[in-house]
């Protein structure tokens, strides 16, 4: 075997145990935010700080970059799927060694910490109670950034994007962003104006059981083709998926006065997860077999929640299980009804229940907040301020507490700066792949009534989650719909849904 081949090999061992390593953690922030007692967070700190610094300095090791230097210089031995591999986990390599061992620890410290103290302020209303810890995750996390911008000779927010959505800029996201804040507050005036003349939406009265919202969730789940024998679906405080390709773990959240928003909730966590089961299985324990970044994992939720599940085929479908599960009869039961319900837009304060018109303001506040946190013109205990101008700003209203405000993410405690634009990224992916796949696939309005989403899922299997990260955002995109990320068609698809 040649030397360069060795290398290669050395390093896909490498990156194997990696992976091992990162799946146990995925497991045990799973069980931090559905099982775990609150006694236990501690301990749990200290696993998962003991796990972070035992991936960074398996990474970081001297050989490694030797490695990589020779497996790059006989790239030409291997072929595509481990040239995107390679390309995986030198990119890897960067981000580990651009970041001291001691700030990567201190990190993953303080971020479980500022996660337990994030429920009990969230749930009591105290935001002053976070501020000290808070402060001190924003602080590592503006080191951390500071290490990569040089580095990368990148600007510190567009080094903590790049492990989000690699190879994505504020640059990109700007005039994207901006072309969307030109465009929604007429746009959502219109909508707001239209939608007096329709008929009152009826909202169906509970209580609706948990037990039952959660069968109903399974049903629908199963029908698109989760695979619960690699995965379970729990409940936390904020819904999230997890865990690993071959054991995906969907969280979501129960109102039982309201079985619609945790419907939708699980509906795109299921999307999340659709993706995760279907990266390539060959190539799972590699760089390459992983999601290729959030902007698509977004897309993917977002096209199941937001394109599919509130359009009028699958409410059809959908329709006589959601009213055999409650039992439900008379006006606030029928298609026209639910469909009014489903698309109702109106501005709010939660983001993760906020209406396809309104998400992306939310979403571009995040934005603008995260960035002047990070550079130093924001501090923590002025956050509720801001944020309360901003909501103002962009929807018109204003937050009672901090509860529905700045508390209602868990993002920032988690140490996620950088994230929050891959949401409305993923929005405009979505409208993309979605218009892409219906015009693909013949008779997709009669399939998707009768319940049969094999097609659908086969269809995005096939363009996007069986790539894992052998192509860039922009690549996979422009192969599955013929043009690279732009908002032009999620703008289509909110004036064919919402002022046709």
């Amino acid at each position: 075997m040649p030397e360069t081949s060795t290398a290669y090999s050395r390093l896909e061992k490498t990156f194997a145990r990696l992976s091992a390593i990162s799946g146990a953690t995925a497991m045990l922030h799973w069980d931090s935010a559905t099982i775990m007692p609150a006694g236990g967070s501690k301990a749990r700190a200290e696993q998962l700080a003991a796990l972070s610094l035992i991936s960074h300095d398996i990474l970081v090791q001297k050989n490694i970059g030797e490695l990589l230097d020779e497996a790059e210089a006989g790239s030409h031995s291997l072929d595509v799927w481990q040239n995107a591999n390679l390309t995986e986990m030198r990119n890897r390599w960067r981000h580990a060694t651009a970041v001291d061992p001691d700030l990567v620890e201190a990190h993953s410290h303080a971020t479980s910490h500022c996660e337990m103290l994030w429920r009990d302020a969230r749930r009591n209303n105290d935001f002053a109670s976070l501020v000290p810890s808070l402060t001190e995750v924003v602080r590592l996390t503006q080191h951390i950034a500071e290490a990569k911008s040089a580095a990368f000779s990148l600007s510190p927010y567009d080094a903590l994007l790049d492990e989000y959505e690699p190879g994505c800029s504020a640059s990109v996201i700007d005039p994207l962003f901006a072309d969307l804040e030109g465009f929604l507050p007429d746009f959502l005036g219109a909508v707001l104006e239209r939608q007096k003349s329709a008929p009152a939406v009826i909202k169906p009265e509970g209580p609706f059981a948990e037990s039952i919202q959660k069968q109903l969730g399974q049903e629908l789940m199963t029908a698109l083709g989760f695979d619960f024998n690699h995965g379970r679906l729990d409940i936390s405080h904020h819904p999230f998926t997890g865990g690993i390709p071959d054991d995906v773990r969907l969280t979501t959240r129960y109102e039982e006065d309201d079985f619609t928003q945790s419907l939708m909730g699980t509906l795109h966590e299921t999307g999340h997860a659709l993706y995760e089961q279907g990266l390539p299985e060959k190539w799972r324990s590699q760089p390459v077999g992983t999601a290729r970044g959030m902007a698509l994992h977004e897309s993917q939720s977002l096209l199941i929640e937001m394109q599919l599940s509130r359009g009028p085929d699958f409410l059809a479908f959908a329709l006589p299980r959601i009213k055999a599960a409650f039992n439900g009869s008379g006006a606030a039961w029928e298609q026209e009804n639910l469909e009014r319900l489903y698309l109702a837009v109106e501005p709010g304060f939660i983001r993760v229940d906020a209406d396809e018109v309104t998400y992306p303001l939310h979403v571009i506040l995040r934005y603008s907040l995260e960035k002047a946190l990070l550079s130093g013109d924001l501090e923590v205990a002025d956050l509720p301020a801001a944020w309360s101008s901003g909501m103002r700003k962009m929807l018109g209203i204003t937050p009672p507490n901090d509860r529905v405000g700045c508390l209602q993410d868990i993002h920032w405690p988690s140490g996620a700066l950088g994230y929050f634009p891959t949401y409305t990224l993923g929005a405009m992916a979505a409208a993309q792949i979605y218009r892409a796949a219906k015009s693909d696939i013949p008779d997709f309005s009669s399939k998707i009534r009768a319940g049969s989403f094999n097609e659908l899922l086969g269809w995005l299997r096939r363009n996007i989650h069986e790539l894992g990260s052998s192509q860039s955002t922009d690549s996979i995109l422009q192969s599955a719909t013929g043009v690279a990320l732009t908002v032009d068609a999620f703008k289509a698809h909110l004036k064919e849904r919402y002022l046709p």
